[in-house]
């Protein structure tokens, strides 16, 4: 009989233990193996409780982040705000010849608020959290995309790149983390779904 397992070396005759399988010698003298855990694997594979304690934070720090800033677009001050962003972005500019500025914030508010929601959604609906992860990747992108749309985004007096103005350039460099944020909890969501849908063995 042989029982596999990739940790231990146990050998009878010699009474030595090393990384492998673990081998016995049987009464009968036919080779058996059967499987030695180490006691510190157990610990090398639990996941450190800082690491839960980010990994909560990435989520739901970001389903905060992005619903807040939804919230807001809802608010005449944000509409103003994005306005010359949007405006001076050839992929997102034509939008203002069917939206006016208010009415255009408030639909971007509300793609915001969903997709916060289906982030926040993970441990019960994995595959609708793909979604809202997807959403917050888009936006993001969108919005770093600005950077290098918008006029004023890097100072000149200061000799320019790579010396951003406060507003817009350093407002919107902070879009590179929260797009990893986003990224990041796709794969999760992804892992978790697939794992939902594999077939146990």
């Amino acid at each position: 009989m042989k029982i596999s397992s990739p940790r231990w070396w146990l050998t009878a005759a010699h009474g030595t233990v090393s990384p492998g399988r673990a081998t016995l010698q049987a009464a009968n003298g036919s080779a058996m193996t059967r499987t030695v855990h180490s006691p510190a694997s157990a610990d090398m594979t639990a996941e450190h409780p800082v690491a839960i304690a980010g990994r909560l934070l990435v989520r739901y720090g970001l389903v905060v982040v992005v619903a807040w800033i939804g919230a807001l677009k809802y608010t005449s001050y944000e509409a103003a705000a994005i306005q010359p962003l949007i405006a001076h972005s050839p992929v997102l500019s034509w939008l203002y010849d069917i939206f006016s500025v208010r009415a255009f914030a408030a639909v971007l508010g509300t793609v915001e608020i969903i997709a916060a929601v289906l982030i926040a959604v993970r441990p019960r609906w994995p595959r609708v959290s793909v979604v809202g992860s997807a959403m917050a990747v888009l936006l993001f992108l969108g919005t770093l995309s600005f950077l290098f749309t918008t006029p004023g985004v890097t100072v000149a007096p200061a000799g320019g790149f790579p010396v951003l103005s406060v507003l817009p350039g350093q407002f919107l460099l902070k879009d590179l983390v929260l797009i990893g944020a986003s990224l990041w909890t796709l794969g999760d969501s992804l892992g978790a779904a697939r794992s939902q849908t594999s077939p146990a063995r």
